[in-house]
């Protein structure tokens, strides 16, 4: 059987971050930990997808400032987001004399885009480079379900698309939090046909990758702080928790779901944060600085992707999902 999980040798590190949230993210657990809050969700733009492109745009700038570099000392940046031919990830590419990789794993690309960026690195390819995505409650919602114009009521197994951007400025070496490995996942698909039911159409994908790392590394959940997955929320994360249970891994006692906690569920968020921003916007603000403060010391960041589209729902297709998990030590 070939090894899904990638142990880096020179464990290239997160030497800095950069994040933006909109209101409705601020009000939540990464509210005092984002660098920018938005209260304008247009940004200044004439579009919602407009102002997606500029919270990439914003977090990339950010964090290769934050790492105190230049544009012309990145190698590369590896980008992704949820619009069509991600073009968040491309037009905010353009604004860079950068080389661009553009990946899409949906909601699974902040670890997607992690693991490529450290295996550019640890191959010695480059120096550094700046992983990065983004969502938008907006655009996303009106490219997936329903124009937001026409108010539709959302059942209670919805997640609400996050607002928010997150930026990791890698380096080849240095003194920033490390990747030490990253288990890739495989394309998982139970037959959960329901679109608004993110978290169990992507639960199984990430008990997979998690049976996967926690089997080929030889660790168990107690060498990690923190095992934080996203975006399952609340319901995906009960459904995970049944399912690598029965597989003998007991993961209750330091799991979380960036999903679950970017807004402190409550009732009107219904079973919490999803997107591609939502990993992104937790691990570049509360994730990251809980490490830089060595309140957390090692974390497994697990991010969790749906890989559906309108064009495939409207066949009838099943949702098929995946998951990425990437090793972080501080």
């Amino acid at each position: 059987m070939n090894r899904q999980t990638i142990t880096f040798k020179t464990q290239p590190r997160i030497e800095a971050v950069s994040s933006i949230c909109g209101t409705k993210e601020s009000e939540g657990i990464v509210g005092k930990y984002a660098e920018r809050v938005l209260f304008d969700d247009m940004f200044g733009e004439d579009t919602y997808e407009r102002a997606e492109r500029k919270m990439l745009t914003t977090v990339i700038e950010g964090a290769i400032q934050n790492g105190g570099i230049g544009r012309e000392d990145v190698g590369v940046l590896v980008l992704g987001d949820l619009l069509d031919q991600i073009i968040s990830s491309s037009f905010a590419a353009r604004a860079f004399d950068i080389p661009f990789l553009g990946v899409y794993g949906a909601c699974s690309t902040m670890a997607e885009a992690l693991a490529v960026s450290a295996a550019f690195l640890d191959g010695g390819h480059f120096e550094s480079a700046v992983a990065a995505t983004g969502s938008h409650f907006a655009s996303a919602e009106r490219q997936y379900r329903y124009p937001l114009e026409l108010g539709c009521i959302r059942p209670p197994q919805a997640q609400w698309t996050v607002t928010g951007a997150g930026a990791a400025l890698l380096t080849a070496a240095g003194e920033g939090i490390r990747i030490t490995d990253a288990t890739l996942g495989k394309v998982v698909d139970y037959g959960v046909t329901d679109v608004n039911n993110m978290g169990a159409a992507m639960a199984p994908a990430a008990a997979d990758t998690l049976l996967a790392h926690f089997r080929e590394t030889g660790r168990s959940p107690e060498d990690y702080d923190l095992i934080a997955t996203g975006d399952l929320g609340a319901l995906g994360s009960r459904i995970l928790k049944d399912l690598t249970n029965e597989k003998g891994l007991d993961i209750s006692k330091n799991h979380t779901d960036c999903g679950e906690i970017v807004y402190n569920v409550i009732e009107d968020e219904y079973q919490g944060g999803s997107g591609a921003g939502c990993s992104a916007l937790v691990l570049c603000s509360y994730l990251y600085e809980k490490m830089r403060r060595r309140e957390l010391k090692r974390v497994l960041f697990v991010a969790t992707g749906a890989l559906l589209s309108t064009v495939s729902s409207g066949q009838g297709e099943s949702i098929p999902c995946i998951a990425h998990a990437v090793s972080l030590e501080a």
